[in-house]
């Protein structure tokens, strides 16, 4: 047991995300961002709509995509959707996505929004977030629209002439508060918890 256990640190999990659960509310939370400041829900939601997405510092699929987090979160302002991203692996076993380590992390990746840390990781299990990076896309009611993926990815690069699903999706939700009745699962390293 003890060496399954030791296996399961060394290889990451890959995860897809369940299908969009449509409607269903934000969940609300009170978390400190990297500025060092607490934040809840209500103060960082959009007019048009929410991106709330759970990442971290040590994923590759997340490093994979983390610029392009970026643009797609500052041309999301445009069309009055605010950008907020979660951390709730287990920083003791995982110190690369430890507080420090986010705001260097998110310096690197010129993230434009919030990067929250979530210690107890209660945040994650009530949006019930599995992976790196898991999307979760909300109309201006807090209700969900999109649980999809940003782009193909293939062997950690954007597929080539693939489209930016999640800038798509949440744009037809700024527009109609709906998201697109197809979507495709995101994939990503399993949630470390502890």
């Amino acid at each position: 047991i003890i060496f399954n256990v030791y296996i399961k640190k060394i290889f990451m999990t890959l995860e897809k995300t369940p299908l969009c659960n449509f409607g269903e509310k934000a969940q609300d939370f009170n978390l400190k961002n990297i500025d060092e400041n607490n934040y809840d829900l209500k103060s960082l939601m959009g007019e048009k709509g929410t991106l709330i997405m759970f990442i971290c510092n040590h994923c590759p699929y997340v490093k994979a995509i983390a610029k392009e987090i970026s643009e797609t979160s500052e041309i999301l302002k445009n069309y009055n959707i605010n950008s907020i991203s979660i951390m709730s692996n287990d920083t003791k076993n995982y110190p690369e996505d430890s507080f420090e380590n986010m705001k260097t992390f998110a310096k690197k990746n010129k993230f434009n929004f919030p990067y929250l840390i979530d210690e107890t990781q209660n945040v994650a299990k009530e949006f019930g977030a599995v992976c790196t990076p898991d999307f979760f896309g909300y109309n201006s009611d807090l209700e969900l629209q999109y649980r999809g993926r940003l782009r193909a990815l293939k062997n950690l690069t954007p597929v080539q002439g693939s489209e930016n699903e999640l800038l798509k999706a949440m744009i037809a939700i700024s527009d109609t508060g709906k998201g697109p009745q197809e979507q495709n699962p995101s994939m990503g390293c399993n949630i470390k918890w502890k």
